[in-house]
């Protein structure tokens, strides 16, 4: 296998990387909480797409055994090879538990703009340091 076929095998890591470094950059340079809330959705995504692939069965499928199939310990056949579907729930309540702290970061920052009357951290920082 070549170098070129090894990493277009592997696009999907390397865009798990993309999206994890522009979300984590994001979060660091930008002041702007709205912007940082996007970021950590950005990195969110990464990282349940991270598990989402490592979790695909080359050949795998749904873990659902027929009725009055012989089945080895639960394990597959020779003929059958069934996908784990453990990851895909636990990304599936990663998505939950994200989709909330997105909904509490966002009023967080409508509660911030309004005592403060901007969004962006060094001014709240800077009128809080004047009026504290």
């Amino acid at each position: 296998m070549s170098l070129t076929e090894a990493i277009s095998g592997l696009w999907a890591y390397w865009l798990i990387i993309a999206l994890m470094m522009v979300g984590l950059y994001i979060v660091i340079a930008r002041d702007n909480l709205v912007k940082k809330v996007m970021g950590l959705n950005i990195f969110q995504a990464a990282a349940i797409l991270f598990y989402v692939t490592m979790a695909k069965v080359a050949g795998g499928t749904a873990p659902i055994v027929q009725e009055g199939a012989e089945h080895g310990g639960g394990h597959g056949t020779a003929e059958v090879v069934y996908s784990n579907p453990l990851p895909h729930v636990l990304m599936l309540t990663a998505i939950v538990v994200g989709v909330a702290t997105t909904a509490l970061a966002l009023a967080l920052a409508v509660r911030i703009h309004g005592e403060y009357g901007t969004v962006e951290e060094d001014e709240a920082v800077a009128w809080d340091m004047e009026h504290g």
